[in-house]
Formats: C-alpha cells, sequence, structure tokens
C-alpha cells in the first residue's frame, strides 16, 4: 500500500493536530520496533503528553473529533488504564469549554479495590442503565485493549457503546487483513475513529518544511511505503 497525497481539504484543528504531535514530540520517524515486534519507520507515544499546555490541547483535538463523529449525544468518556485516564479527563474539559455538553469521565482500574468508598473495578463515574458511551485511546494495532474494555463497560449494565476514537490511524493490518480499526467495528457494531489518519499525516508533512526542517523527505516516505506494502490494509 502505497500512500500519497489526498485532493480533499483536510480540516484546520487536524493540521494543527499532525503539527502538534511532532512539536511534542510524539509522532517520530526512524527505525522503531514496535510491541508486536514489527519494524516500523514510525512511532506515536501519547505518554510524551506531560504539560498542562500540551493536555489542555491534546483534550481539544479529540473533543473537535468526537464531536465530528459522534455529536454531543452521549454521557460518558471512558479511558481504560493507564494512558486513556488523562486523555478521558482532559476531554471531558474540553467538551464542556468548547460545546458546553457535560460528559462524564470513567476507567478502569488494572486491580479492582475492595474498600473504600469508591470501591470496585471503576475510578470515576459509574456508568449505569442508558449511559451511551464514547471510548477513547491514544492508538490501537491489535484490539486487544478493547478486549479487555468491552467486557467492563457492558457488565454495568444496558449501555450503549457509540464508538472508539483514538489520535492516530496507524492504516495497517490488525490480526487479519483488515485495519486494526476495521476490525474493531466488525467485531463489535461500533464506529471505530481516529482525529487524523496516516494519509493525513503524510499529505500534511511530505516535502514540506515545518520549522525549519523537512520531517517527511524522500527517505522517510520511501521507508514508510515500504513499511506498508507489507503491513498496510488492501
Amino acid at each position: 500500500m502505497v500512500l500519497n497525497r489526498e485532493e480533499k481539504k483536510m480540516e484546520q484543528y487536524k493540521q494543527e493536530f499532525i503539527e502538534f504531535m511532532v512539536e511534542s514530540n510524539v509522532l517520530k520517524f526512524g527505525d522503531f520496533t514496535l510491541k508486536s515486534g514489527r519494524k516500523s519507520p514510525f512511532f506515536m507515544n501519547a505518554g510524551s503528553y506531560v504539560t498542562g499546555a500540551q493536555l489542555k490541547k491534546l483534550g481539544e483535538y479529540y473533543a473537535k473529533a468526537i464531536h465530528d463523529n459522534f455529536g454531543d449525544d452521549f454521557d460518558v468518556l471512558f479511558g481504560p488504564a493507564y494512558k486513556g485516564i488523562p486523555l478521558s479527563v482532559a476531554t471531558s474539559i474540553a467538551f464542556h469549554e468548547l460545546y458546553g455538553k457535560e460528559i462524564k469521565y470513567c476507567s478502569n482500574r488494572k486491580e479492582e479495590k475492595d474498600h473504600g468508598g469508591d470501591a470496585g473495578i471503576l475510578l470515576g463515574s459509574p456508568i449505569t442503565d442508558g449511559d451511551r458511551v464514547v471510548i477513547i485511546e491514544d492508538v490501537t494495532t491489535s484490539g486487544k485493549s478493547i478486549e479487555e474494555t468491552f467486557p467492563i463497560i457492558k457488565a454495568q449494565g444496558n449501555v450503549e457503546i457509540l464508538g472508539l476514537m483514538v489520535s492516530l490511524n496507524r492504516m495497517e493490518k490488525g490480526k487479519g487483513d483488515k485495519g486494526a480499526l476495521d476490525e474493531i467495528q466488525e467485531k463489535y457494531g461500533f464506529k471505530a475513529a481516529a482525529i487524523v489518519s496516516m494519509a493525513e499525516v503524510i499529505e500534511h508533512l511530505y516535502n514540506r518544511e515545518y520549522e525549519g526542517t523537512v520531517i517527511i523527505d524522500d527517505a522517510i516516505k520511501g521507508a514508510i511505503d515500504a513499511y506498508y506494502q507489507v503491513y498496510g490494509v488492501k
């Protein structure tokens, strides 16, 4: 799979988000070994968002993407532990500031708490019958996190999961020949979306100077194309 520039105009917030990932040293290009064992020419680590200003902006980008994809007719943002916790908190704050809608945040604990007034597996708001939930994560390649998250949410009662929002769609095979987000959508029946796709990242950065540096030059673009020849979705 070779990624080329798309003709359609990319939304302004998506362009800003791509540059924000680069500025924050979250999106990197080079030679990386992923958790899956794949050798990748790019890597995204949401754990590198560490300042208040970064988290505030990150929440705003997520809120805009969620609003575009799911509207505001939902009740809970669920962020799987651990990286999903700050994502759900920052985004629920941003959603209120941007759209005037109170969205509750919720997360899970890795180990269930058996004492105190907030005992149980959940952190933040409880999830109850009738709640509509959007799951928020940094990135997904295999869908393993959703396999753990889905039964936790559904165990809370008659709950509707509207969808999943991640920051970057890597546009590569998941467990089979389809993309990870497509596999999640097919298996669980809810929409899986991203703030930006890797195609949009390349469209915005390829051979374009940003703050005095070309982030994706011909060599890096060639390495990405070669990677997608092996791992890209058909």
